[in-house]
């Protein structure tokens, strides 16, 4: 018959395996935040500080420390981490002085204004970071204290839910299913590894079996429930801003909606209330059109307007650009300078038709269907140079072009899930002109002011199936995102090519550059014309003196001849150095191979990152040889291999982190080779040694709770003696007169067999001993043992 730990054992188990659970449960919830932050360096940042939340509740539980200080010290844990990551003027790096307090609150500060202005998912930026390790550090410390502390970790699926609740309001985007999945079986352990230790009785009834796989097991009825809250989550109801769980459709109507996704961003440039400088532009001179960054080819019935599935990758964004659709090559070029402030994002913005473009960096790509460049990561841009044909028709050329749209691909004509009515609205207004251009301007013309069309930012963002036909019959307000997808709509509706552009209007001349800033984000409808390309209609009433108003679209057109622009020398005039806004200044962490979204980087890994994954790769072969290959003596060199892992990846964060982990692995040495002697001596109980090593053990076991004892005593006389300095009771006294029988033949009888009695016996006697003579923090981490062993009882020869 095997032999069980004692109660003290297990319950040592329930208090370690329980927090490490829960900060495991915190750490797959927080993946939910993916929703709303790009790039992948923040779940780093919230690792860190759950790791650190953890470690101070083990730490401090293990003393003994009551619970409510061990609630306030991972509070205090948790500021000293803020310091360490977050400012450069703490004391020695972590502890927070006069002048951290006052960094930190420049940090929260510039935090409260990110979330105020930001737009999922924004960038991970120093602010964000702050606000990720407060975050998911407060909800480590309230699961853990009510997983261990409280004993009641179903009571976490409350704070849980919260960190689910928070990214789903804000993302248009559904969250990513494999965070529910991580989620809801994290929680399922949690609850699975504590109820089978805690929950055994219900109002001094019999509770639920807490073992067993049957259908009444924990286990059955925790994977059940989390099986059929999924389901009906998925299938009855509707969660976040979209719709429903992944897999559970829309729910969003049946269409008509002006819900846009790529036009979140935009809107939040345009209701932020700081205006922020992110381009400047030369050699536009005094050419005012629009600059686009993003074109929107598809409308959805449910969606709105969104981008295309794919992006090609077989054309990088260089020298010699294929001709766009409908572009012959033969207009002159503008050569323009675009030099990135504090814009960030996957699209490099441009204008007109570009021919080349210079000085981008490897892994930009051009769309030639749709006049974009744009990367797979976000990324903070250099200056780049474009040629840009900027040649324009004129109303009488746009008029004679023919309806043949072969060259351009068939979704820019699709006019699926349009409203009945819009369609007949379209009808109406463009029935009585002749030609593919009168038919659109007399499109553009229906949002005139004099129809009682009004521009205003401040609306109601509505994404049920009337929210198209609200805007365009009855309420008449909106900005450009109601202007624009509508219009295009329209066009669709009348069969006409259209898609959505968005960029960014003129900005105004400042020197010898034109300042672009988010105040100047706009939206517009582009429309094709067979052998003259995609050329721009703007239905939009700006009223600020922003619109651009090409020649075509003029009262004079049809006498006006086409605008022909002469290249332009690039101004080399020094940059001005008008600040930016503090809160919205780059984050210099991001300029250096930052993780961008899917875990891609804009550039090489540090050599942190490749020593620790080296190291770590070590570790888990040392691991294996150690346990697999029957080679204990590589442990010690898997644990090393595992520290140094940790202090160069951490390194990547702040390298105080590193140092600090140092230190808690050199001030846990003593614990660690005294656990690693205890676990051996233990194990030897089953061999021809075991008296041995039992007899030492619990020597070793009196002299760290402070015993004296002399190389003169005999077994019996040091037992007494520990029987009487530890204040054994009975039950432990018994067992301790076992030890010394076994001890006693086996030493001085000549008897060599091993006591089965021993193992119980032993394991009693430690039990009584840590339960009447308990350790202190001191005898925890500085075994008095290995610190300053005594003279050992040897056996007699």
């Amino acid at each position: 018959m095997s032999e069980q730990p004692p109660p003290a054992v297990r319950a040592q188990w329930s208090t370690t395996v329980t927090p490490v659970v829960a900060a495991v449960t915190t750490l797959c919830a927080s993946t939910a935040l993916s929703g709303v932050i790009s790039g992948a360096r923040w779940l780093g940042h919230a690792g860190v500080a759950v790791i650190v939340v953890t470690a101070i509740g083990l730490g401090l539980r293990a003393m003994r420390v009551p619970t409510l200080l061990v609630g306030v010290a991972q509070l205090v844990g948790l500021l000293f981490l803020l310091v360490a990551l977050f400012t450069d003027s703490g004391v020695l790096g972590i502890f927070p002085g006069p002048d951290a307090l006052d960094d930190l609150g420049s940090v929260l500060s510039d935090s409260v204004e990110a979330v105020r202005t930001g737009v999922p998912p924004v960038a991970e930026t120093r602010p964000v970071l702050c606000l990720v390790v407060i975050a998911i550090g407060l909800v480590a410390v309230l699961v853990d204290t009510l997983a261990v502390a409280a004993g009641a970790p179903a009571a976490c699926g409350l704070v849980l839910l919260c960190v689910y609740a928070v990214p789903a309001s804000l993302a248009d985007e559904l969250l990513p299913w494999w965070s529910f999945v991580l989620g809801a079986s994290s929680f399922a352990a949690l609850l699975a590894v504590d109820g089978t230790h805690r929950h055994r009785l219900w109002r001094n009834r019999p509770a639920l079996p807490t073992t067993g796989t049957g259908v009444g097991s924990p286990v059955a009825m925790v994977s059940s429930a989390l099986v059929l809250g999924l389901l009906a989550g998925t299938l009855i109801t509707w969660i976040g801003t979209v719709g429903s769980l992944p897999g559970g459709g829309n729910g969003g109507g049946s269409g008509g909606g002006l819900a846009l996704k790529p036009f979140t961003k935009l809107r939040g440039m345009l209701d932020q209330g700081s205006n922020v400088e992110l381009l400047r532009v030369r050699g536009l001179g005094n050419d005012s059109r629009y600059l686009r960054a993003i074109t929107l080819p598809r409308y959805e019935r449910d969606g709105g307007w969104v981008a295309a599935d794919a992006l090609p990758n077989n054309v990088p964004a260089g020298l010699a650009l294929p001709l766009a659709p409908g572009d012959d090559g033969q207009g002159e070029v503008t050569r323009i300078e675009i030099e990135p402030v504090n814009y960030e994002d996957l699209w490099a913005p441009v204008y007109g038709t570009p021919r080349n473009l210079r000085d981008l960096p490897e892994g930009m790509f051009y769309d030639q269907a749709g006049g974009m460049v744009f990367s797979h990561s976000m990324r903070k841009l250099d200056r780049y140079v474009e040629d840009a044909d900027l040649t324009q028709p004129s109303a009488d050329q746009l008029r004679l072009t023919s309806t043949d749209y072969d060259e351009i691909d068939p979704v820019y004509l699709s006019a699926d899930g349009i409203d009945a009515e819009v369609v007949t609205l379209a009808k109406l207004l463009t029935n009585n002109q002749q030609s593919v251009f009168d038919k659109t301007m007399a499109l553009q013309k229906y949002f005139a002011t004099t129809n009682g069309f009004q521009y205003k930012t401040q609306t109601a963002l509505t994404s049920d199936e009337n929210a198209l036909k609200e805007f365009l019959f009855n309420s008449k307000v909106g900005y450009c995102e109601q202007y624009a997808s509508a219009m295009a709509i329209l066009a669709r509706a009348a069969g006409i090519p259209s898609r959505v552009a968005i960029g960014y209007t003129a900005g105004f001349l400042s020197g010898d550059y034109r300042s672009i800033t988010t105040q100047d984000a706009h939206a517009w409808v582009e429309v094709f014309f067979p052998g003259q390309g995609w050329v721009t209609f703007d239905p939009t009433p700006l009223a600020d003196g922003r619109a651009y108003e090409p020649p075509y679209v003029s009262s004079d057109t049809s006498t006006r001849p086409s605008t022909s622009i002469t290249t332009e020398t690039v101004p080399t005039g020094s940059a001005s150095t008008t600040a930016a806004p503090r809160s919205e200044r780059p984050d210099p962490d991001q300029q250096a191979g930052r993780l961008g979204p899917g875990g891609s980087t804009d550039s090489a890994w540090p050599w942190q990152a490749w020593t620790g994954i080296g190291l770590g790769i070590v570790a888990v072969l040392l691991s294996i040889l150690a346990t697999a290959g029957g080679r204990p003596a590589a442990r010690p060199f898997a644990i090393v291999a595992v520290l140094g892992a940790g202090v160069f990846l951490l390194s990547l964060l702040s390298w105080w982190l590193s140092a600090l982990l140092v230190v808690l692995a050199l001030s846990a040495i003593p614990a660690t080779v005294r656990d690693q002697r205890r676990r051996r001596r233990r194990t030897a109980l089953s061999s021809e040694d075991a008296a041995t090593a039992a007899w030492t053990e619990l020597m070793a076991e009196s002299w760290d709770r402070g015993a004296e004892t002399s190389d003169t005593d005999t077994v019996r006389t040091a037992a007494r003696r520990l029987a009487k300095e530890h204040s054994l009771d009975d039950g432990s006294k018994q067992a301790l007169r076992t030890v010394v029988n076994s001890v006693e033949r086996s030493w001085y009888g000549g008897h060599a067999e091993r006591d089965p009695e021993l193992g119980r016996a032993f394991d009693e006697v430690v039990s009584g001993m840590r339960k009447s003579s308990p350790l202190d923090w001191k005898g925890r981490l500085l075994p008095r043992s290995v610190v300053s062993p005594q003279r050992k009882s040897k056996k007699p020869d």
